[in-house]
């Protein structure tokens, strides 16, 4: 079918144009898409030059949408047309080392749909992330789609596939925060917001929000932080990325604290550690890949807490857009004027 998407062609070419989106193979399922957030890591995939994905690149990947097709019938024991999903784009694939050893967490190649979304001249696109959900339509692969229920608007849908999963499961998977912790946040975007929604979640006893922009600082009361200045405390979550944040964060950590490392460093981005001091410190490091999430089994807990409101989704949607509009949103996002656009192709 003709649909439409948002592609960087070659590094710093972005334009939308017209796709190709072929009909799914076995295992596989065809959505159309109803919300796509536009998050910091397509910008990222612009900025790095394709940030590993051959050219040319199908941006998005945090996504909710509508079941149009499945590939084959044993996926229509779960999948039916129609039904209402949110896309994953952290998957487990079942066979790779970490899975066969019970680490879904950790998989090594989460499954994907390779060769049915094309350019108008016949390229095959690759999808960012194995999702590629800013476009009318998208093929995945049928692991990476989660029904969710009618009741939740897409456009709050859609974050549980990145910011949400990202942020909340930092919390309660990747660093596994205990309940009267100290918890501070470096960085209070989309997903800094998440994180500070999963240490409440978690029953933290402090949540401190860090940001140089006063603007999300107040936003981050309002989800949940108790303070806007600096302490040492049990965990610290970077979800900036910068030499500056994670020297900070590592400052900040009380002894057997934990850093937990989110935000996604340019190429060649370092920071120098004071050996010593993290061995006095007794000091924890974490890297979390998405929040360690598994879109099957943590998607449906992170609708229904949307549902009865222990999540707020609503507020973290700041607009809604076309899929035209994808330049706004991303200089939006870049001027901290947002907490996220979402597009509904």
């Amino acid at each position: 079918m003709a649909e439409r998407g948002v592609v960087l062609a070659a590094p710093g070419a972005v334009e939308l144009e017209e796709i190709r989106v072929d009909e799914p193979g076995p295992g596989e399922v065809l959505v159309r898409i109803e919300a796509t957030g536009v998050c910091h890591s397509d910008l990222h995939v612009i900025e790095e030059d394709g940030w590993g994905h051959a050219f040319p690149v199908l941006l998005g990947h945090e996504a909710a949408g509508t079941v149009v097709a499945v590939g084959e019938a044993d996926v229509e024991v779960r999948l039916r047309q129609g039904d209402r999903v949110v896309l994953g784009w952290k998957t487990a694939c079942g066979v790779c080392p970490q899975c066969v050893r019970g680490a879904p967490r950790q998989c090594l190649r989460p499954p994907a749909a390779p060769g049915r979304l094309h350019r108008h001249d016949g390229a095959e696109l690759t999808p960012v992330l194995r999702t590629g959900t800013f476009a009318t339509h998208t093929v995945v692969p049928a692991a990476a789609v989660v029904k969710v229920p009618d009741a939740l608007p897409a456009e709050q849908a859609c974050l549980i596939g990145c910011a949400v999963a990202t942020g909340v499961m930092s919390v309660l998977e990747t660093a596994k925060v205990w309940e009267g912790a100290r918890v501070a946040v470096i960085g209070c975007g989309a997903v800094g917001l998440s994180v500070i929604q999963g240490a409440r979640i978690a029953g933290a006893s402090e949540i401190r929000a860090l940001d140089l922009d006063e603007r999300k600082l107040e936003q981050a009361m309002h989800f949940g932080a108790t303070h806007t200045e600096p302490a040492p405390v049990d965990f610290v979550f970077d979800v900036v990325g910068r030499r500056q944040t994670f020297e900070q964060a590592l400052g900040m950590i009380r002894t057997g604290g934990t850093v937990v490392l989110i935000g996604l460093s340019p190429g060649g981005e370092k920071a120098e550690l004071e050996l010593p001091k993290l061995f006095g410190r007794r000091a924890r490091i974490l890297v979390s890949h998405g929040g360690d999430h598994v879109a099957q089994e943590d998607f449906p807990r992170l609708a229904d807490w949307a549902l009865d409101g222990t999540l707020d989704l609503a507020s973290m949607v700041t607009r809604t857009a076309p899929l035209d509009a994808w330049d706004d949103a991303f200089a939006a996002m870049k001027d901290g004027s947002v907490i996220r656009t979402v597009l509904t192709p």
